[in-house]
């Protein structure tokens, strides 16, 4: 065996577990000791758990990615990596103290993609539901991703099991979804389960972020607070007879930084195993998957490994985990608890433990998941991947960084079809003709550079993953919809937002140093943004100049998404009436490409760094002219602008040619 015990040998298709199974790692090396001083107590470890978990395992079934990623994570190595952690469970520590496992997801266990859109095609059991039911979930914690094509979907995804996984949330309610209420009376979803492992009891809770009514669409479920709904379940779960003193929190709170918050105000919990934040928790010394990087600090956790820590009400230790997603890694946690179920001991030997097809940890994939999971999906993915429907000149722009914060090509080429397809089928829907289109980055997904040369149906999948169908909100007075434009750059570098808009038919201007716009969930103003600066149509009309709503600027005709036209991302349509126009936004990008472009995307109409339809400013608000580094005095907005900027006007990094036509174009 070789690095620190984590290499698991995979032998004619069945994992072999050495005689040795886990070789210590040093303490030195890992930060921890075999027994934390923070949570000693005068008694002896009676029991050890392996907690095995992931989280957002988000359909990536196949492996983790193109290139040597192929060499990484897939759902049928995970399953072997499971197995074999499994079975050294049983063996380690080598004591007779009894031990065992369990194994958890902490949420988003499926994602819209092409990946996905196999199962759907095929129908329940989707094929997500058949691989982690062949994996052996104790439980799964319920994400927002699960409610992306809404409930009824979500029902059929837990339907599709044939295992009793229960799928967890403490604070969500079900009453007003019947598909889903019924899967809470056949004991699918709960809100916690007891999990028997020996002899002993282990407490699960599941609890999912409050942000669902805006990231995802869960339609009529409700969200509850979540410290109340945990401790409550904590709670009921020490009132059991015999009591379960051995609790871990399974949550989707988008972030550790959530679970540092919520822990000091809990009592009773003893592991947290987080998800939706994507941090991968690991030592120096570990293996990663090429690419990968350990996360660093993270406020209100104490410790720079695997794992953090935080105090309870109680002053008690608490053990946070979390690791990558997509299946790239296992993570392991081992707790020794002793008889009055107080965690006495963590050993070193736990981390995250990589899925690899390479060595020195290599491992063959599980055959009965490879046949009845990897090889279907991977042959209806090849098929997407075979059906070219235009060629690109130009690299088109998908990166997370980028479409999150600036105007990128492919963000526009995403809206452009939206707008085409929305005046296109506005006569047969009885609707307005759309004079604008918007498009929140956080609904582009590829997070790539798609290279020039074909562009395929895979593509469209890629970049559009979600159930989203084109919409057009009818006359949206200007005043709204620059606090709509306001939202977009509301939390613009925000870790995990999604709300920075992509936009077709108009351009604008807006200022980071201006404040940020706060609106609650229902859209409401709390207050009011001043960093849009100027907003002009293509068409000439000026609804927005110098920060200000010009008088008797018009209303318009918005093409959008049903995500945003509902309050997704906190777009405040304030329940404003819309028309779905019963096209998905991967299909309007895919018929916009084929119809109106004749499948020719050329850098002319789409160059790199956009067409200046979002200009940011990068100087404080002021008053006057500013020398820019072309060495001429100028100012961004018309006659009697309030803002200035440096010469990056469109916040490229770079001062250039680009730049003066932009602030050129500005003045026209």
């Amino acid at each position: 065996m070789t690095m620190l015990g984590k290499t698991i040998l995979a032998i004619s298709g069945a994992l072999a577990v050495a005689a040795a199974p886990v070789l210590a790692k040093p303490a030195a090396a890992s930060g921890r000791s075999g027994v934390t001083p923070a949570v000693q107590s005068d008694g002896s470890v009676v029991f050890w758990l392996h907690i095995l978990h992931n989280a957002d395992g988000e359909s990536q079934l196949i492996n983790a990615g193109a290139g040597q990623l192929a060499n990484f994570g897939g759902v049928a190595r995970f399953k072997t990596v499971v197995d074999g952690l499994r079975a050294q469970s049983g063996v380690f520590p080598a004591d007779a103290v009894e031990k065992g496992s369990i194994m958890v997801s902490a949420g988003d266990n499926f994602l819209a993609g092409p990946e996905f859109n196999a199962s759907l095609t095929d129908g329940v059991p989707y094929y997500d539901s058949i691989a982690m039911d062949l994996i052996g979930f104790d439980a799964a914690c319920i994400g927002n991703h699960e409610f992306d094509f809404g409930p009824d979907v979500f029902s059929s995804f837990v339907q599709g099991f044939s295992s009793s996984v229960p799928f967890l949330s403490s604070n969500l309610n079900f009453t007003n979804e019947p598909a889903l209420q019924a899967q809470v009376n056949d004991g699918k979803i709960a809100r916690s389960t007891v999990v028997t492992v020996g002899s002993q009891k282990i407490g699960i809770i599941g609890a999912t972020t409050t942000d669902l009514p805006f990231i995802s669409t869960p339609r009529n479920v409700i969200v509850g607070a979540v410290l109340p709904a945990v401790q409550a379940e904590v709670a009921a779960l020490q009132a059991m007879v015999p009591p379960v003193d051995k609790i871990v929190l399974i949550s989707h709170l988008q972030g550790l930084t959530s679970e540092a918050a919520l822990v000091p105000l809990l009592s009773g919990v003893d592991v947290v195993v987080g998800g939706g934040g994507g941090e991968l928790l690991a030592d120096a010394g570990d293996l990663l998957v090429p690419g990968d990087s350990a996360t660093g600090a993270i406020a209100g956790l104490t410790g720079t490994g695997y794992p953090r820590t935080a105090l309870d009400a109680d002053g008690k230790t608490v053990f946070v985990v979390a690791t990558r997603g997509d299946y790239r890694y296992v993570g392991r946690l081992i707790v020794g608890f002793d008889a009055a179920g107080n965690v006495v001991s963590v050993l070193p030997e736990s981390g995250p433990v990589r899925v690899s097809a390479v060595a020195p940890d290599a491992v063959l994939p599980d055959a009965t998941l490879q046949s009845l999971v990897v090889d279907p999906v991977a042959a209806a993915v090849a098929g997407l991947a075979s059906t070219v429907i235009g060629t690109s000149d130009v690299g088109l722009d998908g990166r997370t960084t980028e479409i999150r914060s600036v105007e990128t090509n492919l963000g526009s080429l995403a809206t452009d079809a939206l707008l085409y397809s929305a005046q296109r089928l506005a006569p047969a829907f009885n609707a307005p003709v759309a004079d604008v289109a918007v498009q929140n980055g956080g609904g582009i997904r590829n997070n790539s550079i798609i290279p020039a040369g074909n562009f395929t149906e895979l593509n469209t999948f890629e970049v559009l993953p979600f159930a989203n169908f084109l919409s057009v909100v009818p006359n949206v007075p200007a005043a709204q919809f620059k606090e709509i434009l306001e939202n977009a750059v509301s939390r613009v570098g925000a870790s995990g937002n999604g709300r920075f808009a992509q936009i077709s038919g108009f351009r604008f201007t807006w200022n980071a140093a201006g404040v940020a716009q706060v609106v609650d969930n229902s859209g409401v103003v709390l207050t009011p943004g001043t960093r849009v600066r100027e907003v002009i149509l293509n068409d000439g009309r000026v609804l927005v100049r110098n920060g200000a709503v010009v008088p008797g600027a018009p209303s318009v005709n918005v093409a959008t998404i049903d995500f945003l036209a509902r309050g997704g991302d906190q777009y405040p349509f304030r329940g404003r009436p819309f028309i779905n126009l019963g096209l998905s936004y991967q299909q309007a990008l895919d018929e916009y490409i084929v119809q109106l472009l004749a499948g020719s995307i050329r850098s002319v109409d789409y160059p790199v760094g956009g067409q200046g339809r979002i200009i940011r400013q990068t100087t404080p608000l002021s008053f006057g002219p500013v020398v820019s580094n072309f060495g001429k005095s100028y100012d961004y907005d018309a006659p009697n602008a309030d803002i200035v900027g440096t010469g990056d006007v469109n916040y490229d990094g770079t001062v250039d040619m680009r730049d003066l036509i932009e602030v050129i174009n500005s003045r026209r």
